[in-house]
């Protein structure tokens, strides 16, 4: 049977819109390398202006801001290599992304497992829990314990998201998966150590070196890389499916937002906002996903949010999904599912 999905597509025309998207799953080589290396000397030049004493410090709090946006960048293009999309035949370029997922709290062992099995249960309940963050029905949540619900709502809270750099890359993708499994995640336990020890360096002998160069990058890049993970699958308009009815194409079109951003903010992104396409075939480098956008028809409609500032809370407000009523519901959305 040719069944339509949620999405308006028949098996047909799902199985066509894969096929179409290859087109755009080509990397260009000297791209990739290019993206690379200029948002490496990018970084390090406002680095270097946010660590030295010369420049005043409203000049090093504002180098360090943009470093942290640069990271966000930086970011993307690992996480690119580590869907083996961009550079995956280039020693170099393991040694360069492998140093970066130590060093900046985003170890290859930890990211490439919880991140994989995301792609494969975007949205799927139960199983989309894991790498990204968790989600309950109504129902769910009132069998939980007082302890359990807490600890439920503070990891979908904004605070979580505005001190990611700490409670959500720190200690939740690196130090407390090391002591879960050390053997299967020393390199975490070694980017904990690498990270802790440098930060505890800077303070003792260079505290302003450790505030402008190191804790601003840190603390922008991890608010505003929680609150993206957050809003991806995180917004009004997204549909949940259970393990039963799932299905890839309406994970990605349904499921996964457009965050619609200024050109500019596409770049220190690395259009990650174009989360619908990026979940239809990760393999399409992070520079084409604007092209398949506009090259292919189904694409060019998708649900969407911004990073306004009503738009956030709109996001950040809900909590729950109902069944009942198929959508995300903040938490007084409980007393009317009762």
């Amino acid at each position: 049977m040719n069944s339509v999905n949620e999405a308006g597509l028949t098996r047909d025309q799902r199985k066509q819109l894969l096929i179409e998207t290859k087109a755009y799953a080509e990397e260009k080589k000297a791209l990739s390398w290019w993206h690379l290396i200029s948002t490496i000397v990018l970084f390090f030049v406002c680095f270097t202006v946010a660590a030295m004493s010369y420049f005043p410090w409203y000049v090093r709090l504002i180098a360090g801001g943009f470093a942290g946006l640069v990271n966000v960048r930086l970011f993307i293009i690992y996480h690119d290599y580590q869907h083996g999309t961009i550079l995956r035949d280039s020693i170099v370029a393991r040694i360069l992304m492998t140093s970066y997922g130590c060093i900046f709290l985003n170890p290859p062992s930890i990211w490439k497992y919880s991140h994989d099995h995301h792609h494969q249960n975007n949205s799927k309940m139960p199983a989309s829990n894991i790498g990204s963050f968790p989600l309950l029905t109504t129902e769910n949540f009132k069998e939980r314990s007082m302890l359990e619900k807490f600890g439920y709502l503070f990891v979908r809270h904004p605070i979580n998201m505005v001190l990611g750099y700490l409670t959500v890359f720190l200690i939740g993708t690196t130090i407390l998966p090391f002591f879960r499994n050390p053997v299967r995640h020393v390199d975490a336990g070694i980017a904990a150590i690498v990270h802790i020890t440098m930060l505890v360096l800077f303070l003792v002998f260079a505290w302003q070196l450790a505030l402008f160069a190191f804790l601003i990058p840190f603390l922008v890049a991890g608010a505003i890389g929680s609150y993206l993970f957050y809003a991806q699958h995180n917004f009004p308009e997204v549909h949940v499916q259970f393990e039963d009815d799932w299905d890839y194409v309406d994970a990605a079109l349904k499921s996964s937002s457009f965050i619609k951003m200024s050109p500019v903010m596409h770049w220190f992104t690395g259009n990650i906002g174009y989360h619908h396409v990026h979940h239809l075939n990760h393999k399409i480098p992070f520079y084409r996903l604007h092209e398949a956008m506009s090259g292919i028809k189904e694409l060019q409609n998708p649900l969407t949010t911004t990073l306004m500032p009503w738009d956030m809370f709109r996001c950040v407000r809900l909590k729950l999904w109902d069944p009942k009523l198929q959508k995300l519901v903040p938490l007084s959305g409980l007393r009317r599912s009762s």
